[in-house]
């Protein structure tokens, strides 16, 4: 059976890669340009690496930065309509996930007729038809991959949805470890494990190719060996270079083979709790795998070896419970909490996450394991007592 293989127009990776920046603005030709990030980062003047070679080159730009973590509906209708209004010719990105998911919504709809809400996934009337404005999307966190892949993700009122087309894909990913050393400890540890959850989804994932089990493997490689270190010694540049790159390989693993269960469940604790999208996939990443266990046992000895551990003389039960087991670890170790309580969500909410969880048939139908409504709401009821818990365990 063929697959298809996406991957962006171009990339610049590793140290000193914003070097690119000025060279690729050349090639658009790009005389007006809107430059989006979140207020905090234009703050402390990050987006200086982006306005300086702007200014260099004597072209005209606007800084917006309407932009909140998780963002709503409304934030991206509202960026779109002020993309339409000032007839920019080029998109820079510079942030987190947010910024970058904001940014594609601006590059593409913005040359589409209709509102945002016309192109969500769920409830969506209207298709993508085209390339939107050049776009050059440059992260600040080693987590989301979202500069590799083709959805903006937006928050409703009690979960989320996605505009997701191939038109979204950046024309130029610029991903430069160096401006993530500012990246707080708390900020490092939730996009880290929300790019791990990327790695190990897409390798589990039903529709997982020889090429994305490459990239999800050595993503999972670097992040587990390098995001305890980043978490609590920030200024470690090998540690940093090394959650950039694993970022990175494992958006293209997951581009291509797509998340599952635990991004499922993961979309209405954003929409219902406002919690952090991957503080979220970190709390539910050991519940979900544990639970889907039986059913990916080879891959979870995989993922358990190139965590750094020796699956030697162990059966693939054996390594995949003790997988699951380090995932736990890895989560506790990075500060984030463990269960659903901890984060102060009660027990009565389950119900009401587990109906928003199962409309996102998109992402569940790559689950190795068919999630129904029952075994949503069993593993939301382990992630809320911090007992893994296993299909057909009482």
């Amino acid at each position: 059976m063929s697959e298809k293989i996406t991957l962006p127009p171009l990339s610049y990776t590793g140290w000193g890669a914003m070097e690119h920046l000025p060279s690729e603005l050349q090639r658009f030709n790009a005389k007006h340009i809107l430059i989006v990030t979140d207020p905090f980062l234009h703050e402390i003047g990050l987006t200086a690496n982006v306005i300086k070679p702007i200014e260099a080159l004597h072209l005209s730009y606007e800084v917006y930065t309407d932009v909140v973590p998780e963002p709503p509906l409304a934030i991206g209708e509202k960026l779109v309509k002020f993309t339409k209004e000032n007839q920019f010719d080029a998109v820079v990105g510079i942030g987190g996930g947010s910024a970058l998911d904001l940014s594609k919504l601006a590059g593409v709809l913005s040359q589409h007729e209709g509102e945002v809400a016309d192109y969500l996934n769920l409830t969506g009337t209207r298709q993508v038809a085209h390339k939107g404005l050049p776009t050059i999307l440059i992260p600040t966190t080693s987590g989301t991959g979202s500069e590799v892949t083709n959805i903006s993700v937006l928050a409703l009122e009690t979960t989320k949805d996605v505009v997701a087309h191939d038109a979204l894909i950046a024309d130029v990913a610029i991903v430069d470890p160096a401006l993530t050393m500012s990246l707080p400890p708390k900020v490092t540890a939730a996009t880290g494990a929300d790019a791990l959850t990327h790695a190990i989804e897409a390798y589990v994932s039903k529709f997982a190719s020889p090429v994305s089990d490459a990239l999800a493997l050595q993503a999972i490689r670097l992040i587990s060996s390098s995001i305890r270190t980043a978490v609590h010694q920030g200024d470690d540049k090998e540690a940093r270079t090394k959650m950039s790159y694993g970022s990175y390989l494992a958006g293209l693993a997951f581009f291509n083979a797509g998340v599952a269960g635990v991004h499922g469940l993961a979309y209405p604790l954003g929409g219902q709790f406002h919690l952090a999208h991957g503080e979220s996939n970190a709390v539910l990443l050991p519940y979900v795998m544990g639970y889907i266990r039986p059913s990916c046992e080879r891959q979870m000895k995989d993922i358990y070896e190139a965590m750094g551990f020796s699956p030697s003389g162990m059966s693939q039960q054996e390594a995949s419970k003790a997988c699951v087991r380090e995932l736990k670890r890895l989560v506790e170790d990075i500060q984030i909490p463990s269960t659903l309580q901890a984060f102060g969500i009660h027990k009565e909410a389950i119900s009401s996450l587990t109906d928003d969880a199962i409309l996102q048939t998109r992402i569940l139908a790559r689950s190795p394991l068919k999630l129904e409504w029952q075994d949503i709401f069993t593993i939301y009821s382990a992630a809320h007592e911090g007992q893994v818990v296993e299909k057909g365990e009482k």
